[in-house]
């Protein structure tokens, strides 16, 4: 009766505070959809370098609003010791994990598939937005600042972008000089053809295989936490009465 009660207060507290987590993800994400350019201003230095692949907010508010449904099932189903509840709870965390396990699958196999993918999709609004959508352009900057690359397969992602049309130059970062950790200006054409800067996938890309250790492990301390919180709600549902 003891560790019944452990495990239950322990559910509790464990739910109480993803639920917490899902409301400021739900913020936060709320935020950057209705007022990203102040959003960008606070935390630009700090973005992550994966944002011009996804559209954050709507990313962030999915994120939260599915941690506040975990949260609040979690919470409420160990508080009332109601089964319903802490089913449902199982079921959305097993839906979740399996989706995990065949994305990182699929992330592994299919990896110049999603290159392909994403190519078909970010270039050609890179393309259309890159300097005429002030957000998008500032993410994209902020991206290439800070994975010292240049669009998502290189310069020639930015022809005939308002950027390049307006200013009849590529962006700056595209003209880096990995030799000096330099940026040569103007950065022509024939200029980021010299320098050939690798493309911001590639570069994320090599960036997660040197820190491949780093990534499986954060991600086998989600999976293994996803586990143990499927394993607790299932033993108290089945010493429910």
């Amino acid at each position: 009766m003891q560790c019944y009660s452990f495990i239950k207060t322990m559910m509790i507290i464990f739910n109480f505070l993803i639920f917490l987590c899902g409301v400021a993800l739900l913020a936060v994400g709320i935020w950057v959809s209705v007022d990203g350019s102040s959003f960008l201003k606070i935390f630009g230095p700090l973005s992550s370098h994966a944002m011009q692949f996804v559209n954050v907010g709507y990313f962030l508010i999915a994120a939260g609003a599915v941690l506040f449904a975990l949260g609040f099932l979690g919470c409420y189903g160990a508080h009332t010791e109601n089964k319903c509840a802490l089913m449902m709870f199982f079921f959305i965390l097993l839906i979740i994990f399996i989706a995990e396990i065949a994305a990182a699958v699929v992330a592994l196999v299919y990896t110049t598939m999603a290159e392909h993918f994403l190519t078909l999709v970010v270039v050609p609004t890179i393309k259309k937005d890159y300097g005429s959508q002030k957000d998008f352009t500032q993410v994209w900057n902020t991206t290439m600042e800070g994975l010292k690359c240049c669009g998502f397969n290189n310069y020639t992602d930015f022809e005939d972008s308002p950027y390049l049309k307006e200013n009849h130059v590529f962006p700056p970062y595209c003209c880096f000089d990995k030799t000096n950790n330099t940026i040569t200006e103007p950065c022509t054409k024939e200029k980021a053809e010299d320098k050939d800067v690798q493309g911001c996938f590639h570069q994320l890309l090599s960036d997660i295989r040197t820190n491949a250790v780093t990534v499986g492990g954060v991600a086998a301390g989600i999976g293994g936490l996803e586990l143990a919180a499927m394993i607790v709600s299932i033993y108290l549902y089945c010493n429910l009465k």
